[in-house]
């Protein structure tokens, strides 16, 4: 008797909930099914018909530097000292480098780590006749960087455990997993950056010549306006949307889900005044409002996806 009354009691809450929550959505299209609000579908019908998806822009997504043994790869300004001390030639593979947790919204901190940068069959990467690991290669790092070789010489154990069907095989054993073979030259750019796992948008603008380590995903080239945008409220929402939000509110923003993210083209001289207001959050200054200013960022992105006071006051409220 009692659980009769437990199940009525339960069909009658359920249906109160579904009267007052409910919506309707039509499924009739070929896009992923997605359960919105009117006011939901309603923001992101605007979103995609203002903007222009990442994917499309004249810009490249490209993955962090992927080490396989970070203990020897990334080293501290003591022994990048010490590397340089010996042989003062060790300056040329060594680079700052980022992780996730150094990426700040609209900054970064610097933590004096520094990525020993040696792509696959260094220091005759660019010769390509080889095409495996090669002990040629190796005598050649040997001679030519004998303290940073020395080095990685002690985590030779190791670093040969990475990937038994790659390293020793297809590369040396004291080469990076990935060094970004097809585009490790734009790391010497200017580029929006970003970790992988975050309670809300966090991207900033790496200088040039500064490494990240994979999962970190870089936007070659940068820009203030789009990072503006990525940094915003609305864009927030909308690439949340795409993904599933982990325990303790942390999402993964994963590249197939930011690249997916539709963003306006707009004329110079209006990416030039957004820019101005990124600067001043870029300036982290004791006399500027941050908060204000990353506000009066998401109004104008706001207005660029002409979104009503109600849809705006919507997605501020999230």
């Amino acid at each position: 008797m009692y659980r009769e009354k437990l199940y009525i009691f339960c069909d009658i809450k359920f249906s109160v909930f579904v009267r007052q929550t409910g919506t309707e959505c039509n499924f009739s299209g070929k896009e992923s099914w997605t359960i919105l609000s009117p006011i939901e579908q309603s923001i992101k019908r605007k979103i995609e018909a203002v903007g222009t998806p990442l994917k499309d822009w004249n810009i490249n997504i490209y993955r962090g530097i992927l080490t396989g043994y970070n203990e020897a790869f990334i080293i501290d300004g003591n022994k990048r000292n010490k590397l340089i001390e010996e042989d003062p030639k060790s300056v040329e593979i060594i680079r700052p480098i980022l992780r996730g947790r150094d990426i700040k919204r609209y900054g970064y901190e610097f933590v004096d780590l520094w990525l020993l940068f040696i792509p696959w069959h260094f220091p005759l990467h660019q010769d390509t006749t080889i095409t495996g690991a090669s002990n040629k290669a190796e005598q050649a790092f040997k001679s030519q960087y004998p303290a940073v070789y020395n080095h990685l010489l002690s985590y030779k154990k190791e670093l040969g455990n990475r990937n038994k069907a790659e390293t020793g095989i297809r590369y040396e054993w004291y080469a990076l997993q990935r060094w970004g073979a097809n585009y490790w030259d734009d790391f010497s750019k200017q580029k929006i950056v970003w970790g992988n796992l975050n309670l809300k948008a966090s991207y900033t603008i790496a200088p040039e010549g500064f490494f990240v380590n994979a999962p970190c995903t870089m936007i070659v080239p940068a820009s203030r306006y789009l990072l503006s945008v990525l940094n915003s409220k609305l864009a927030d929402y909308y690439i949340r949307n795409l993904g599933v939000t982990r325990n303790g509110g942390y999402f993964e923003y994963k590249p197939m889900f930011v690249e997916q993210l539709p963003v306006p083209i707009i004329p110079k001289e209006e990416q030039n005044a957004i820019s101005e207001l990124v600067d001043a959050s870029f300036s982290r200054r004791k006399d500027v409002d941050i908060h204000r200013e990353e506000n009066k960022i998401d109004e104008i992105i706001f207005k660029l996806y002409q979104l009503t006071s109600e849809e705006a006051d919507f997605v501020r409220t999230l």
